[in-house]
């Protein structure tokens, strides 16, 4: 039983792989329960869709794909925040143009050019691929992340629970805002490593969705989802192992099982716990 255990961990690429989704787990643990609190699993879907052109135009510059994508993601959130606010048009309107606008003109880039690069990568990830150099810049991204939030959980707690509330008592709520869409940028290059832009709205959402369906307290729900964050990744790649399958797939399936569990059985919140106390 042991030896099945260790055995993926012998070869030198799942050994990389583990190091490289351990540190997105952590960098996507801590960013879901903001992500969930605030109500912004539409903008994590919009910023992970829209970074594709960025990818295309950063391999045809001969720049790291990182960086293309980190400045198309946020492009994508900055401009559905500006049209937002200079429209009649409510933001889950702009971020559903946009982030098909940019996902539409990724593909169409991709088509236009010449590379070894399959087109699934990026769409469902590669992390068996990645070498020392992903893992660290995957490693000074995480910590700058990681910092950003120790210094200021506090504000982005409150920012998140209701930003009128941080804004009456003197917090920088505009500062905060686009702190956070930095930091989902961020994450979502980080996930594009592991998940792909199709997959990586559950790496960022479902810990978090878990998370709140088993906590009451917000340091407990934070706590709860690095921890289903890193469970599910670090099982996901192991488990793709013996299944022969891709793990960034393997990676959603496992969230995707854990989250219809809270979702039945959670204390206080799961549907059957609810049923039960209720008859």
């Amino acid at each position: 039983m042991i030896d099945m255990l260790l055995e993926p961990w012998q070869f030198g690429f799942m050994q990389q792989a583990l190091m490289m989704v351990v540190l997105i787990a952590l960098v996507a643990g801590v960013l879901s329960p903001f992500l969930v609190l605030k109500g912004w699993s539409l903008m994590g879907d919009a910023v992970s869709h829209a970074v594709l052109p960025g990818v295309v135009l950063a391999y045809v510059a001969g720049i790291p794909l990182s960086i293309g994508a980190f400045l198309a993601g946020l492009f994508c959130a900055l401009a559905s925040g500006f049209v937002s606010d200079n429209s009649r048009l409510k933001s889950d309107t702009v971020l559903g143009v946009v982030f098909s606008g940019m996902f539409g003109l990724g593909v169409v880039l991709f088509s236009q050019i010449e590379t070894d690069v399959h087109l699934n990568h990026i769409l469902l990830g590669d992390i068996l691929g990645v070498d020392s150099s992903d893992i660290v810049e995957a490693a000074i991204a995480a910590v700058f992340v990681l910092v950003l939030f120790v210094a200021y959980w506090r504000d982005l707690m409150v920012f998140s629970f209701d930003a009128e509330h941080a804004r009456v008592v003197g917090l920088p709520v505009t500062w905060l805002h686009y702190g956070l869409l930095v930091v989902l940028s961020l994450t979502v290059v980080l996930a594009l490593q592991a998940v792909g832009l199709i997959l990586g709205l559950s790496l960022l959402i479902a810990p978090g969705a878990i998370a709140h369906q088993l906590c009451d307290r917000f340091s407990h729900m934070m706590a709860t989802s690095v921890a289903v964050a890193l469970s599910a990744s670090v099982g996901g790649v192991w488990a793709s192992f013996y299944l022969d399958s891709s793990p960034g797939p393997t990676i959603v399936v496992l969230l995707t099982i854990i989250f219809l569990i809270a979702f039945l059985l959670a204390p206080k919140y799961g549907l059957l716990w609810r049923k039960g106390y209720q008859a």
